[in-house]
């Protein structure tokens, strides 16, 4: 009796997921190694082939998956925002974003660059001394500038090279804490130097200074400006030029943190320090941030005395701070070229303002309502930028930051408010566009 035929077995239909080497050999994936590296690329290949053997997409999806996944990928990972919160120096964006002149520098610096070579003469020469040069141009009243990467490292370097092992006085309104938990004086302290606080939280007089300076062996005296609160009703403070004089008078430098960065006085925002007013006023060295009101890059800046800032761009620790040439090139542009984002989103025209969002809330079918902006990053606080916002339903608010372009509103008594003020007005269709999306969405 014969035997009977066995039942075919089906073959496995993991056989036809592509190659590794037959999906690198693509144009399009090719072109994404150009753009992407090599890494990126074989990771979502990985990844395409492991859905596919796990049975969660058919094999022939495997090459579409991989091509849409490289065309579609970024080459960074941090996602442009459209910022509609009417907040302009926003921390969690990034603070301020850089015009189109910094842009173009950073591009130009990206490659090989004269950072610190004299093309004339072939030898080294000074690191960003075109930028200390534009710094100075633009805040005259200093008489050297150095440039490190943030303000806190402006701080850290001036009290560590000024103060270390020795007291620094400052008063104690000003023992101020910002973002994150940040506090100024714990950084103060982590330089070796010792803080010497003087007068109370509402009254600091220059008697108490004296108290401090003929007491105690004194680096520097400590002015900051307390940028991020407002203290109001029964209170006194010395000023840089009752400092000046106690400082000359002892050989004690006085050094004013300012903050956010303005190197002129703006009508806009009158009780804002800015550092021409504070040099003129008798403080021997300016810290400002840069990207901040100024509307640079990152960075800390260090104005004033040359003797004293050339002393501080000489100490070992300038080397572990100093700025590296991207900055140096957006910080030279920006003070040396048409005014940043910042100063625009600032002094916005509120009826150019008005008009464009009573654009974008009749294409919507949503109001327009008042609505006050802010200069943000601690700088100007309780300043209000006059303004005007579509009100939107709250559950759009989550749609807009998810969406593409992602959009931040604001969140306010249960309703979502996009503010234009800080969106240039050739990107008021794509808000619109987005707002479409993310109301069809809900």
């Amino acid at each position: 009796m014969s035997k009977p035929p066995e039942a075919a077995v089906p073959a496995d239909p993991r056989r036809h997921i592509p190659r590794t080497d037959a999906l690198l050999a693509l144009p399009a994936v090719a072109d994404a190694r150009d753009r992407l590296g090599d890494m990126a690329v074989r990771a979502i290949i990985r990844d395409a082939q492991e859905s596919a053997r796990r049975g969660e997409i058919p094999p022939e999806d495997v090459e579409p998956r991989v091509v849409g996944e490289l065309t579609a990928r970024p080459v960074s990972s941090a996602r442009p925002v459209l910022n509609a919160t009417g907040v302009v120096v926003h921390t969690n964006l990034g603070r301020a974003p850089l015009s189109a002149a910094a842009l173009e520098a950073v591009v130009a610096a990206s490659g090989y660059v004269d950072v610190e070579l004299d093309l004339q003469t072939g030898q080294r020469s000074k690191r960003g001394a075109t930028t200390r040069a534009a710094l100075l141009q633009a805040c005259p009243a200093a008489g050297d500038a150095l440039m490190v990467n943030n303000g806190a490292a402006a701080l850290v370097l001036a009290t560590t090279a000024l103060a270390a092992g020795r007291a620094v006085v400052i008063s104690r309104g000003e023992m101020i804490e910002i973002g994150a938990g940040f506090r100024l004086t714990e950084l103060i302290a982590s330089t070796g130097a010792r803080l010497h606080e003087v007068g109370t939280t509402n009254r600091t007089h220059v008697r108490d200074y004296a108290e401090a300076v003929a007491g105690d062996d004194v680096g520097a005296i400590l002015k900051v400006h307390p940028s991020n609160f407002r203290v109001e009703g029964f209170t006194s403070e010395t000023s840089l030029t009752e400092l000046r004089d106690l400082g000359r008078t002892h050989g004690v430098p006085v050094i004013a943190d300012i903050g956010s960065g303005l190197l002129q006085p703006d009508p806009l925002l009158p009780d804002e320090p800015d550092a021409t007013t504070a040099l003129t006023a008798g403080a021997d060295l300016v810290i400002a941030s840069g990207d901040k009101l100024l509307g640079g890059p990152q960075a800390g800046l260090l104005l004033g005395d040359a003797v004293l800032v050339q002393r501080l761009a000489r100490h070992p620790l300038a080397r572990a701070v100093r700025a590296d040439k991207l900055a140096l090139a957006a910080m030279e542009a920006t003070v040396g070229g048409p005014r940043p984002p910042v100063h625009e989103y600032l002094h916005a025209d509120a009826d150019r303002l008005r008009a464009r969002a009573e654009s974008l809330g009749a294409a919507t079918g949503f109001p327009v309502v008042e609505h006050d902006g802010r200069v943000g990053g601690g700088g100007a606080p309780g300043v209000p930028l006059r303004g005007w916002a579509v009100r939107l339903p709250v559950g759009a608010a989550q749609r807009l930051r998810l969406g593409d372009p992602a959009v931040l509103p604001r969140v306010h008594e249960s309703a979502c408010l996009v503010d234009l003020r800080c969106i240039p007005e050739a990107d008021d269709a794509r808000v619109l566009a987005a707002i479409k999306q993310a109301l069809a969405d809900q």
